[in-house]
């Protein structure tokens, strides 16, 4: 762990961190609106459209969350249920044509944002 790793909120890294987390979230899960319904996805099921190497990159980009998670001082046992999100992303986004309906539906880095903040005390 660094220097950083409280989890008070009150501090501003931590404050950072989060707004920070929520951008990533927003960009990875939520950044494109779907015309005609009121649904957005974002990047994530976008690069998993590749077949196989897309699943790949944004499971390795999401892993982004649990490693700042783990820097912050977040409990292992949160680390690694945010992990198991993130292998459940993958996995289920490797099921060719529904795979990428649920990827775009289930929305990773959010739930594991949302977690941290729950830890953190960030609602």
């Amino acid at each position: 762990m660094t220097a950083d790793s409280s989890s008070d909120l009150g501090t501003p890294g931590a404050t950072g961190l989060v707004e920070r987390l929520d951008r990533f979230a927003y960009w990875s899960d939520d950044c494109i609106p779907i015309p005609g319904i009121d649904a957005r996805i974002g990047l994530d099921p976008v690069i998993g459209l590749v077949p196989v190497w897309g699943d790949v990159i944004t499971a390795i980009v999401s892993c982004y969350v649990p490693y700042e998670a783990y820097r912050v001082g977040a409990p292992p046992s949160l680390v690694f249920k945010m992990l198991v999100v993130i292998v459940l992303d993958a996995f289920s986004g490797a099921i060719p044509v529904a795979g990428d309906l649920i990827d775009a539906a289930f929305k990773a880095n959010k739930i594991n944002v949302q977690m941290l903040k729950n830890h953190l005390g960030a609602y």
